[in-house]
């Protein structure tokens, strides 16, 4: 076989196959499918935003009504609380004076019917004492007296004033009623006489 048989023997081969890459439909590129997904991305007209936009402000007021009336329940119940609790605060302190009023009516009556003053006074000096312990050993209510003691503005409350040169400084002399402090604090300053240097 010559030369040029051996080519032409060989170029039906290669139309065919370039046949084969050119003509396979196959093998083209086809376009990007992206109407779907530009429909999905399409903006929302106006219209649409603002009924979004009334649907979510109808919801959050709703929202807010139901928490102001939460609180305002609440603040309710509060106040009743707190009110409540103020006027029955005293309920322990009273329960424990109740005895003491009930042993004031059994020396009243003792009073009444005899006539020995000693034992009358006796009890009337006893249930003070027990009054008295009482109240400070439960509640912290002291009573102090001032008698004797330096002049002080924050624990006496100066009714009388006399010169006289007996003190060096200021000095109270007589209590015309005692000063009580619960716990730290004086709820009641003495009231006293005091004697001032001259």
């Amino acid at each position: 076989m010559s030369v040029q048989e051996t080519q032409e023997a060989e170029t039906p081969q290669d139309n065919q196959v370039e046949g084969e890459v050119c003509d396979n439909p196959q093998q083209e590129s086809k376009p990007a499918e992206t109407a779907p997904a530009e429909a999905a991305a399409a903006p929302a007209t106006p219209e649409e935003k603002i009924a979004d936009l009334e649907a979510k402000l109808a919801q959050t007021h709703d929202q807010f009504l139901r928490k102001a009336a939460d609180f305002e329940n609440f603040r309710k119940r509060m106040n009743q609380e707190k009110q409540s609790a103020i006027e029955f605060a005293n309920q322990s302190l009273l329960l424990d004076i109740i005895p003491i009023i009930d042993d004031f009516e059994r020396a009243i009556h003792a009073g009444e019917t005899s006539t020995d003053y000693q034992s009358f006074l006796e009890g009337i000096k006893m249930i003070e004492k027990r009054f008295i312990n009482q109240l400070e050993a439960k509640w912290g209510l002291k009573r102090f007296n001032a008698a004797g003691s330096l002049f002080d503005p924050n624990l006496h409350e100066a009714m009388f004033m006399e010169k006289t040169n007996e003190v060096k400084e200021a000095t109270v002399q007589e209590d015309f009623e005692k000063g009580y402090m619960l716990k730290d604090r004086v709820i009641r300053a003495a009231k006293v006489k005091v004697l001032m240097p001259e």
